[in-house]
């Protein structure tokens, strides 16, 4: 993979979809730090089901915090590892009210430091809330990153590295988006969709698919 076709890669991508965006429904960065935190081993929609039900009754760190443990996990309990979600997001919240003003930090330490929030959260954060050209990579970025050949790594943290490094500074703002969506949709785990893949002629994966 030599930088000509990473260029084209992320061109195409940007050309099917100018501003990629996440799939959580969110209307504030408290919101899209709660949603995130809830959506680890959980997938967007069930999330989403969960949250179109909760943030209009709560939807700030005082309001959370007022529902109580029980009160909340009345609401996210179709959640996977909902009662550990219900005690982290409590703790943020009380954490976002004593620390921070009640606002989401626009800080890779002090949002790593709320319970939860790992490196992939926060990237995440400064990525989509705060426009960072961040790359939180998770299973469907690595797989992608080591499938086609655009940035392999053994360990996440190695192929966020050389995502950092290898992505063209056009497309850093959007790459964590495009790459997610694209493993999420296209080249999914089992069997990628390479015949319907706008990047099929400039990927390096060896056994392509006809679908």
């Amino acid at each position: 993979m030599n930088r000509e076709k990473r260029y084209e890669i992320f061109r195409r991508f940007r050309e099917n979809d100018s501003d990629p965006t996440s799939e959580l429904d969110y209307g504030s960065n408290f919101e899209l730090l709660i949603s995130v935190l809830l959506s680890a081993q959980a997938t967007d929609v069930s999330v989403n089901k969960a949250t179109a039900k909760l943030y209009p009754v709560a939807n700030t760190p005082e309001k959370i915090l007022a529902l109580g443990e029980d009160g909340l996990k009345g609401y996210i309990k179709t959640i996977g590892l909902f009662n550990t979600k219900a005690k982290n997001t409590l703790a943020t919240c009380r954490i976002l009210i004593e620390q921070h003003d009640s606002q989401v930090p626009e800080d890779r330490t002090a949002l790593e430091a709320l319970p939860g929030v790992g490196r992939k959260t926060a990237n995440v954060i400064l990525n989509t809330a705060f426009g960072h050209p961040t790359i939180a990579v998770d299973t469907h970025i690595f797989r992608v990153s080591n499938r086609t050949g655009i940035a392999p790594g053994k360990d996440v943290l190695a192929v966020e590295k050389k995502l950092l490094k290898l992505v063209p500074d056009d497309f850093k703002l959007g790459a964590h988006h495009w790459l997610i969506l694209h493993g999420r949709y296209t080249c999914i785990a089992r069997k990628p969709r390479c015949g319907s893949c706008t990047i099929e002629d400039l990927c390096d994966y060896k056994d392509k698919t006809e679908v």
